[in-house]
């Protein structure tokens, strides 16, 4: 699955065109979860950069269900 980089620079109010180099200088990372039982077929990303978190929820098609971002490290409860 990709996301636009236009999308994961909203959730963090940066240029778009700095999403890719950021990615490439590990300054933002990504998790991909697979929903089970009553979330099967849809999908969590959660992307990180500095302290904040954005979170996308999908379903199989790629279209976005749910959008967050907050405050806290990826040691941070969720």
């Amino acid at each position: 699955m990709s996301i636009d980089a236009a999308i994961i620079a909203a959730g963090f109010a940066i240029d778009p065109a700095r999403v890719q180099a950021l990615m490439r200088e590990g300054l933002i990372t990504s998790l991909c979860e697979r929903g089970l039982d009553a979330d099967a077929g849809q999908y969590r990303l959660t992307f990180f950069h500095g302290k904040q978190r954005f979170r996308l929820v999908t379903d199989a098609a790629g279209n976005i269900l749910e959008r967050s971002t907050t405050e806290g490290d990826r040691t941070a409860p969720w």
